[in-house]
């Protein structure tokens, strides 16, 4: 497989949910700036600390390693940062602004706030995570009865978030796949962007053909 030409400089993919020491070192082959860790047990991409420790260990130099976790409380935190090289943190639940600001302070990494977005009140309180977190991610809001916060393959208005700009680098998520993440680039101005289901053939299994489309075309 010939390597990608380097990455525009304005544009960056995370792969998120990996589960296979092979795909974490692959994403970075295909010029991929983060691969997300699943820490929340009902999801299909879950992995335990020992086995995102193996995953972490695959990841090639320079590409940034994220721990995603929903509402998650010290003790878990602490086992990660102590047994998994991770970069960032991604809370991914209904964590509050001051959460946030404890888990940055507790562990001296960046940390990343999900926020789902279905409505326009939804995108109001962007603004007060915005002052604490590093980086935010808007995805899709999950619908009430949801198991999963995130990764249900579901998109949101991209209306909703059309060339905002807020005073940290923000990613895209929710429903992307190699068919539209072009169209949600040009439509919103994200200049990274977030995949999960979108590259994956079964719940929990990604497709490395699936995987070099999105990535291809994310960054065309």
């Amino acid at each position: 497989m010939k390597r990608p030409d380097p990455m525009p400089a304005d544009s960056k993919v995370k792969i998120c949910g990996l589960r296979d020491p092979d795909h974490v070192e692959l994403a970075g082959f295909l010029g991929a700036a983060y691969v997300g860790f699943v820490f929340f047990p009902k999801s299909p991409r879950a992995v335990t600390v020992a086995e995102a420790r193996e995953l972490a260990w695959a990841a090639p130099v320079g590409l940034a390693k994220v721990a995603l976790v929903v509402n998650a409380d010290d003790t878990l935190l602490d086992q990660i940062n102590d047994n998994v090289a991770i970069d960032m943190w991604q809370l991914h639940g209904s964590e509050s602004p001051e959460r946030v600001a404890e888990v940055k302070a507790r562990y001296g990494l960046p940390v990343m706030k999900a926020i789902g977005i279905a409505t326009e009140a939804d995108v109001a309180q962007i603004d007060s995570y915005a002052k604490v977190a590093d980086q935010l991610l808007i995805d899709a809001k999950a619908p009430k009865d949801a198991v999963l916060p995130g990764g249900n393959g579901l998109s949101f208005d991209w209306q909703l978030v059309k060339r905002k700009y807020w005073s940290l680098p923000w990613m895209l998520a929710g429903g992307l796949n190699p068919e539209n993440v072009g169209r949600a680039q040009n439509l919103t101005g994200a200049r990274q962007v977030d995949v999960s289901s979108g590259v994956e053939s079964a719940p929990g299994v990604k497709d490395p053909a699936l995987m070099e489309a999105f990535i291809k075309a994310a960054l065309a």
